[in-house]
């Protein structure tokens, strides 16, 4: 007997009946940049991103819910003035990402707004951690990282997402924000962040580079898969909601990975090295934006993510509805 799999092709209406994996709007995070402007301001190495002042992030905001977004992902741009080696901008209650966490939730109480928990775009050193004596002090950063988590949460922050890598940060937030009332506060965290060179654009867009040497004491060598299998049961056991794993296509297998051996929710991240690549790539004619964008994200989901960040969430949640 010949075997023809090509008869589960035939049409768009078998395909559609046999396909294995769905992308919808509902499966998308958007990272928006915030600042006290005034106004926006492009970033050049991320075409269509822009830092946004409260106001426009008001409007981003209303634009992502119209197109099925639920979700927004905050990341503020400190100016070079206000860092310090003890990131102290962080804990400012008045600060861009306070006040942008409680404008959100006033003007848009079911949108799931999600912190990110690190000390690199507040600090002079531009490393995740406190730095002392030249070393990326990992235990006397957690207590730090624990009251921004409390701080996101009474703004009003429905997921705090630690993305510094220290270890053991996943149960000083758990404990923190429980012992503060926040029990119901998730955590995103980002639990396979790799020590990757797709980050530069982003970088930019915070101003946030290290100032001396780099990140790879505390992020994960690339060439590494079983280590992402153990910070995932650790964050798993110390009380993690959903593990994330950050870049995204270069890391499909550690999706994957990760995917047999949790049953939490699986996050990917599509970093601004991916997102401009892509960008750069339609700009010279030589792809099919809309096309390749929304097969890259279709990846994510057959690797095994659940929810997925990307820059490009507001233009792929309407292509996907048109």
């Amino acid at each position: 007997m010949i075997q023809r799999p090509r008869r589960n092709r035939v049409s768009a209406g078998v395909r559609a009946l046999v396909r294995e994996h769905e992308l919808s709007p509902a499966h998308l995070v958007w990272p928006v940049f915030v600042h006290d402007g005034p106004g926006c301001t492009a970033i050049a190495a991320m075409p269509g991103c822009q830092r946004l002042d409260v106001p426009a992030l008001l409007d981003a905001a209303r634009e992502a819910l119209a197109a099925g977004i639920r979700a927004l992902a905050l990341f503020p741009v400190i100016p070079a003035a206000r860092k310090d080696p003890q990131g102290s901008a962080a804990l400012d209650p008045e600060g861009i990402l306070p006040r942008a966490i409680r404008s959100l939730k006033q003007a848009f109480p079911e949108l799931v707004v999600i912190t990110d928990v690190a000390l690199d775009p507040y600090s002079s050193d531009g490393h995740d951690g406190l730095v002392i004596e030249g070393r990326i002090a990992n235990d006397a950063t957690l207590p730090i990282l624990a009251q921004m988590a409390v701080l996101h949460a009474r703004c009003g922050a429905d997921v705090v997402a630690p993305s510094d890598m220290m270890d053991g940060r996943v149960a000083a937030i758990r404990q923190a924000l429980d012992s503060a009332g926040f029990s119901e506060t998730l955590i995103c965290s980002y639990t396979a962040k790799y020590a990757s060179s797709f980050y530069g654009p982003f970088r930019e867009a915070l101003d946030s580079a290290p100032r001396f040497g780099d990140k790879r004491s505390y992020q994960m060598d690339p060439a590494n898969a079983r280590e992402a299998e153990r910070e995932a049961a650790l964050d798993e056991a110390e009380g993690a909601d959903w593990l994330l794993v950050k870049p995204g296509l270069p890391y499909l297998d550690i999706i994957a990975r990760l995917r047999t051996h949790t049953c939490l929710p699986i996050a990917a991240y599509q970093v601004s090295g991916e997102y401009a690549m892509l960008k750069a790539a339609a700009r010279n004619g030589w792809i099919d934006e809309r096309a390749c964008l929304l097969e890259s994200l279709l990846a994510f989901r057959r690797a095994g993510a659940d929810i997925i960040f990307t820059y490009a969430a507001l233009e792929a949640a309407r292509w996907l509805r048109a």
